[in-house]
């Protein structure tokens, strides 16, 4: 894998070799000079700087790589779900395991760099805490069990000799397939270390469109100018503090100035630009034309999640902590709410007692709440439009999925055989694909039959992937899927029942939506919370053309 940087923010594109290490370099434009990074599974990283690709007369850079032979560094190249599995292996109940992978994996990947550290029982409690606060409820078993579990299963003289183990096994360092060696990776920083590039869209135009969660900015791309042309739009913050309906009780990084906290976007057929913001409880939109804000609060629920546009041009939008689903109907500008079911009473009673919570917590200080401890929220996730019109959701803690008729507003539920229904979207022909964050699984219901068929991912080991997200390019509805756990992207294709597998250049790199070009290529955002952890310390979005010999330059670089 080698990836040629440049500029600030930084423009990367990397390519890939043949397996006798030959590779052709694409066409890089932008100003020189060009940095290269060699990276090959159990070798050292190889660097060069200085760079000047453009000139004619260069045309050759020679490289040398050298094999990598301490335990401790060849482990540190594994990505975050191989330390992880060492956990997991140490959980043998499957219902323990499941809310481990579900709550411990919510925003970050857990066995990363930053998160395989020991940290004694005071450093947890202050972890297990921040959790509760971010909406990560762990039941009081598992979560007494946890400090314990992590710091022995992470420790080095312990976790080291255990993954080295397997160092004989196919794919213990994960490569890329010979299909995949024609693909094209390149990802622009973004933002900065305290940004959080949360979700991308595409708008019709070409460029690519990005909301900064923690800065409250919403950010266009154009990937056609040489290096990438950035452009940055203040999302407007009204009177509402840091934290926005939280009170200040949202978990932010010291450097985080989110009072609406941009969270989703998508495009609307008029060429606007709509966003979820999280935390000011509204949706709103921008016009890039006139640069123009357009702002709908809601009169109910708290924290608008994902959206999406109906045929009547309706946007729809899961609400996540309420347990509500939200529609905007733009030609009247007013905002509905419906509230879903909840597991039980008690719960239903907690989310309808929320609002007086928040109210209190803006105006007195409640402490932070016992590790751990806290309301097990329902969580509306995806959302996604089906041909007929009907409106599908996702509860991501109940394990449960559901459809809203458009026009009567009745509600149905649909129970999946899988945990953790996350983010899902529709094929061409009418079926739901979904992920199941939790059970590393790819799954597809037939509303019309509601069959539901289930797909193990084919990371390894065996149940380690945590898929956030999934979309599916309509052209001939294969599947993509987001490796959240293994710096990685997964192709399905539904003709052959295969997966392809494209690992991502930046170590942590945790994907989230995605979305596809007029081209067919894909783009994301690599948004793991905290920014710090991922290699690099800068959120990046990223594009995979991930068959295209035909883009790349005739000269040679060996």
């Amino acid at each position: 894998m080698l990836s040629f940087a440049h500029g600030s923010p930084r423009h990367v594109v990397t390519v890939f070799s043949d397996a006798e290490g030959r590779f052709r370099s694409p066409d890089l434009a932008g100003a020189s000079p060009w940095s290269l990074r060699v990276r090959k599974p159990l070798w050292r990283d190889a660097r060069r700087e200085g760079l000047d690709l453009l000139a004619q007369g260069e045309r050759r850079v020679d490289v040398v790589l050298e094999p990598e032979t301490d335990p401790v560094a060849i482990t540190a190249q594994l990505p975050a779900n191989r330390w992880f599995s060492l956990v997991l292996d140490r959980v043998p109940d499957a219902a323990k395991r499941e809310e481990l992978v579900r709550q411990c994996t919510y925003c970050h990947q857990q066995g990363s760099l930053h998160t395989r550290v020991q940290r004694g029982h005071e450093n947890w409690e202050k972890v297990l805490s921040l959790m509760a606060r971010m909406g990560g409820m762990l039941g009081p078993e598992l979560r007494a069990e946890l400090p314990s579990l992590f710091d022995e299963a992470y420790e080095p003289k312990v976790a080291v000799p255990k993954l080295m183990a397997r160092l004989g096994e196919a794919g213990f360092v994960p490569e890329a397939a010979p299909e995949v060696r024609s693909a094209i990776i390149e990802e622009w920083e973004m933002g900065a270390v305290a940004s959080m590039q949360h979700d991308v869209a595409v708008h019709a135009d070409g460029s690519l469109w990005s909301v900064d969660q923690l800065q409250d900015r919403l950010s266009r791309l154009d990937p056609n100018v040489p290096g990438g042309a950035i452009e940055v739009y203040e999302v407007p913050k009204g009177d509402l503090p840091i934290g926005g309906f939280t009170g200040g009780r949202a978990v932010l990084p010291p450097n985080a100035n989110a009072h609406v906290g941009p969270h989703s976007l998508q495009m609307a057929p008029d060429g606007t630009v709509w966003l979820t913001l999280s935390f000011g409880n509204q949706i709103a939109g921008f016009d890039p034309r006139t640069k123009r804000w357009e702002i709908h609060p809601l009169d109910e629920g708290f924290y608008p999640h994902t959206l999406r546009f109906d045929r009547g041009g309706r946007i729809w939008f899961s609400v996540a902590v309420s347990n509500h689903i939200g529609m905007l109907d733009r030609a009247s500008g007013r905002v509905r709410t419906f509230r879903l079911p909840a597991a039980s009473w008690q719960q239903g009673l907690l989310l309808r007692a929320l609002p007086a919570f928040f109210w209190i917590a803006r105006h007195v200080d409640l402490g932070d709440p016992p590790a751990g401890e806290g309301i097990d929220l329902p969580v509306p996730y995806g959302i996604d439009v089906a041909p007929d019109g009907g409106i599908w959701f996702s509860q991501l803690n109940l394990h449960r999925i559901g459809r809203i008729d458009p026009e009567t507003f009745e509600i149905e539920l649909v129970d999946t055989p899988f945990e953790g229904p996350r983010r899902l979207r529709f094929d061409s022909k009418g079926r739901l694909w979904i992920p199941g964050f939790s059970s590393n699984t790819l799954a597809r219901f037939d509303p019309g039959t509601r069959r539901f068929e289930t797909w193990s991912l084919p990371t390894a080991p065996a149940g380690t992937e945590t898929p956030y997200a999934l979309h599916v390019d309509h052209r001939d509805d294969s599947v993509w899927i987001c490796g959240t756990a293994s710096d990685s992207l997964l192709h399905f294709d539904p003709a052959t029942q295969r997966f392809t597998t494209i690992p991502l250049p930046t170590r942590v790199t945790f994907t989230r939506e995605i979305d596809f070009d007029s081209q067919g290529r894909v783009w994301t955002s690599n948004s793991n919370l905290p920014t710090w952890q991922v290699e690099g310390a800068y959120p990046r979005v990223i594009r995979v053309d991930w068959r295209a010999p035909e883009k790349i330059a005739s000269r040679a670089i060996r």
